[in-house]
Parts: C-alpha cells; structure tokens; sequence
C-alpha cells in the first residue's frame, strides 16, 4: 500500500473512499483502480478491495456496484456475497454478460473524470 499525498492516517484514506463510493449512483459501475483515483488514493486498486471486503455484512455502502477495470465480476459466482453483488446489479438494471458488465454502458463517468 502506498501513501497517498492528503491523508494521514488509515482512517482518513477509508473516509475518502467511502464517501466517493457512496456517491456512485444506481445503475453505474466502477472499476476498482478509478475508484482509488477518484478518492484520491492514488494507484490503490488493491487496497480498495481490501477495504470493501472488510465492508460489514449491513454496511449500506453501494460496495457491489465495483468491478474490475475491464468490467468484470471479482467476487466468484455461487458465493453468497457473489451471488449478492450480482443480484443486486440486476436489480438495478445493470446487464452481466458472462460475468462482466459493459463499462462503455454501465462505466461510472463522473465529474472528476470528464472535467
């Protein structure tokens, strides 16, 4: 895990993911790696996925809406959080083809990233 310039403690990288997660809107998606630059982590693909798995059972934080860069699933189909995070996607509209989503479709393409 690398630092990132701003925080100064774990507690303050989490916050900042956090609260950009929850901002990602229903019917979007987003890659793990935009995530972390968009929190302004940085190149923190892996710590983000970390992070969101350390997420609690009730957390209300929209965690099945991140995917790989590339759009595919990283959680295993037939798992329960899984099977979860694929549920919850189609529930709100989101096509899986072949465990993967259209980033063209579905991409999250916020204000950060198109300026």
């Amino acid at each position: 895990m690398t630092a990132s310039a701003g925080f100064n403690s774990p507690d303050e990288r989490e916050q900042a993911l956090f609260t950009t997660l929850a901002r990602l809107p229903a019917g979007s998606v987003v890659g793990y790696g935009q995530l972390a630059r968009l929190a302004g982590l940085g190149n923190a693909a892996r710590w983000v996925g970390r992070a969101l798995g350390r997420l609690p059972a009730d957390s209300t934080l929209p965690w099945h809406r991140v995917v790989g860069a590339d759009g595919r699933l990283a959680l295993a189909a037939g798992t329960p959080a899984g099977e979860r995070q694929r549920a919850r996607l189609r529930k709100e509209g989101v096509q899986l083809v072949n465990d993967r989503v259209n980033m063209r479709v579905h991409g999250w393409l916020s204000a950060e990233r198109n300026g």
